[in-house]
């Protein structure tokens, strides 16, 4: 039997399944997880580790096990892109209006007529992270940002979390449609909703595919959106332009080992553009990309739909 569970943290949607257990202490134990999390590597905690090292740019900086972890993460996702998906575009989000919870952003900056400002990304090389010390220090000018792998690391840490604080068999997290499971599945496997917004319950109509383990990441270019002097913006920054991507795919679902890896493809993929399907196939990333108009475009193994190959 399964039990499930969904609220709100590190800004998004969190839905828990577990198999077989005690539904309290997961949450319990994934809520606290989250709230690590939030205060470790959160852009918008003036108190958090990652907004320290931000503000002392050109200091060794100390940093706990967690943010090492995750600056690892980060750096290695902008190794595997070259530089696509880069933690350093912090500051080019700040200038696009991207500085406050996307729950305030409308709030505040929705109607704002300030001109954009445009400013070159730093690149990944500007951090220098020693894992081993555990210190990390950027250049100057820097500004950090995990936002593009940090719900996924997450994701993959809090079901591993979920197991070992229920005693359940098997257990899911999502976070903002960042996908985890850890554990033995329910039979036929965990049911995944692909959809553009990660709020819809799993119970809507769309495709849904089934895991037995890994992840799945979705990167999406329409639900996240506000204007700014009269431009239409989203989160997911090209580092070559230091705006908003725009390419031929609106969103990209991609299923790896990790979330981390999926996310980074899903991420990549949208900032890549046309080269994206070439790229992930290579990588054997199974992927579901969305083009602009709508049309879905399956690659290296994503499953079609039943009804699409009786169709066929």
């Amino acid at each position: 039997m399964t039990e499930n569970a969904t609220w709100r943290a590190l800004g998004t949607t969190v839905r828990l399944v577990v198999a077989d257990g005690e539904m309290a202490h997961a949450r319990r134990s994934v809520a606290n997880l989250l709230d690590r999390v939030d205060r470790t590597y959160s852009r918008f905690r003036p108190d958090s580790e990652l907004s320290v090292v931000n503000a002392r740019a050109g200091q060794i900086i100390p940093i706990s096990p967690l943010l090492t972890w995750a600056l690892d993460a980060a750096l290695r996702g902008a190794r595997l892109t070259q530089g696509l998906v880069d933690p350093t575009v912090g500051h080019a989000m700040r200038l696009i209006g991207y500085d406050r919870d996307f729950s305030l952003i409308g709030e505040v900056s929705g109607g704002s007529d300030s001109p954009l400002r445009l400013e070159p990304v730093p690149g990944w090389q500007a951090v220098e992270l020693d894992p081993q010390n555990r210190t990390v220090r950027i250049a100057g000018g820097v500004e950090l940002d995990l936002g593009a792998v940090g719900k996924a690391f997450a994701a993959d840490l809090a079901a591993p979390a979920a197991l070992a604080g229920s005693g359940a068999s098997g257990a899911l997290v999502s976070l903002g449609g960042d996908i985890a499971v850890a554990g033995t599945p329910p039979l036929g496997g965990w049911r995944v909703l692909v959809a553009e917004d990660s709020s819809l319950p799993p119970s809507a109509q769309g495709e849904v595919v089934t895991m037995a383990s890994g992840a799945i990441a979705t990167s999406s270019t329409t639900v996240r959106r506000w204007t700014r002097a009269g431009v239409k913006l989203h989160h997911l920054i090209d580092p070559r332009t230091g705006m908003p991507a725009a390419g031929p795919w609106r969103t990209a679902t991609v299923a790896a080992d990790t979330c981390v890896d999926a996310n980074i493809g899903a991420t990549a993929a949208l900032i890549m553009g046309r080269d994206a399907p070439a790229w992930l196939s290579e990588r054997g990333l199974p992927t579901r990309l969305m083009d602009t108009d709508g049309n879905i475009h399956r690659m290296a193994g994503w499953p079609v739909p039943r009804e699409a190959r009786v169709a066929s």
